[in-house]
């Protein structure tokens, strides 16, 4: 797939124009972001995804328009699991509520800046060497069994190198001013803790990206495709953020779902590697012509259905555990607080109001920390 660079640059400079919009509609006036406008955003950003499906299939085909999608369901529905993040980060830092969204814009910005680099590294590697496939599959299924097996892991909490870094080379004060990136008192300019929180929502998204970018690069090796498909799934990830970020512990099988799709793609891109094998070890460097491989539309439908099931199974069993603990609540007057009780452990320390603030910091820490290894 050809890409003119001119085309590189008005896709650019539309997602631009896209988040420009949003900041000066929504940060106008700092507030609460509610529901209802959530809603109509998630619904814009959707459209525009939409919009720009349609282009790839006037423009380029239906083939590449399916691989876009069967791409930004991929990284939209792995990016939902970095929501979790988002929610412990902005609580670790008490981040006041009328500036969390100007504090995920620009997180979001850095971290697509930071994806768009790690994009251009895989496609120059896949390029030329065919045999990244491997690692990138391998990679992918190890990644997925992780994401099952340690689903109700919670591991102690570090801050990572970057924001170690940051903190002993600028000074930061101990609290916000407003949306104010600095501030100067008594005659020396401060960074307020915006900045740091910021860095810290981009430098997370990198750790999760590991994951992401190889999985959509298992569904296609088009660097255009990847990159505003990522693009579109992060625009639309923030005001997810606000709409559904309550209803998250409610999908107790996530992990679970996620985990099934990585290692699908997993399998996929081994697949497709050995079909196109030129390893001197494997075959004497003959492609395995027999191997099956899987197409897009097989890729698509089990993305597809494995997230219908992953919600259907996460509903149904939060109703069930909801109506056993009103049972036991009309048995018991003293019976423990439901949210609580049925969250996972990462996502109770949210919820439970006697959690100090540093517990809840290095249990926020443990959970990248087990994205990272």
């Amino acid at each position: 797939m050809y890409v003119p660079t001119w085309v590189w640059l008005a896709t650019v400079g539309g997602l631009g124009v896209l988040l420009a919009l949003d900041l000066v509609i929504v940060d106008r006036k700092p507030h609460k972001v509610g529901m209802a406008e959530a809603a109509r955003w998630a619904v814009f950003y959707l459209a525009c995804a939409a919009a720009f499906e349609l282009g790839v299939w006037l423009f380029a085909g239906g083939d590449l328009a399916v691989k876009y999608f069967a791409g930004y369901l991929t990284e939209y529905s792995l990016s939902v699991d970095n929501l979790f993040i988002f929610v412990i980060i902005m609580t670790a830092f008490r981040v006041p509520t009328i500036q969390q969204h100007r504090v995920l814009l620009i997180g979001i910005v850095l971290a697509l800046a930071m994806r768009g680099l790690f994009i251009a590294a895989g496609a120059a590697l896949i390029s030329h060497f065919s045999w990244v496939f491997y690692l990138f599959g391998a990679l992918l299924i190890y990644l997925g069994w992780r994401q099952i097996h340690q689903r109700n892991h919670e591991p102690a909490f570090r801050e990572n190198a970057l924001l170690r870094t940051l903190r002993n080379v600028i000074p930061v004060t101990d609290d916000y001013e407003g949306s104010h990136l600095t501030v100067v008192r008594a005659g020396k300019r401060w960074f307020t803790p915006m900045i740091v929180v910021m860095i810290a929502i981009g430098s997370v998204d990198l750790v999760f990206a590991l994951d992401s970018i190889p999985a959509i690069f298992g569904l296609t090796q088009e660097p255009f495709l990847v990159f505003t498909a990522n693009a579109f799934a992060l625009m639309g990830l923030r005001q997810l953020y606000f709409l559904i970020g309550g209803l998250l512990r409610r999908l107790v099988y996530l992990s679970i779902g996620l985990g099934v799709i990585l290692g699908f793609i997993g399998v996929k891109l081994v697949l497709d590697a050995l079909n196109d094998n030129s390893l001197p070890f494997v075959n004497d460097g003959q492609p395995l012509d027999w191997v099956p491989t899987v197409g897009i539309e097989l890729s698509l439908s089990v993305i597809v259905v494995v997230l219908l099931v992953t919600a259907a199974a996460s509903m149904l069993t939060t109703s069930r555990r909801r109506h056993a603990r009103a049972g036991q609540g009309r048995q018991s007057p003293s019976a423990g607080t439901p949210a609580l009780a049925s969250a996972p452990p990462v996502r109770a320390a949210l919820l439970s109001p006697a959690r100090p603030a540093e517990r809840v910091r290095r249990s926020a820490e443990g959970s990248l920390r087990r994205r990272a290894r």
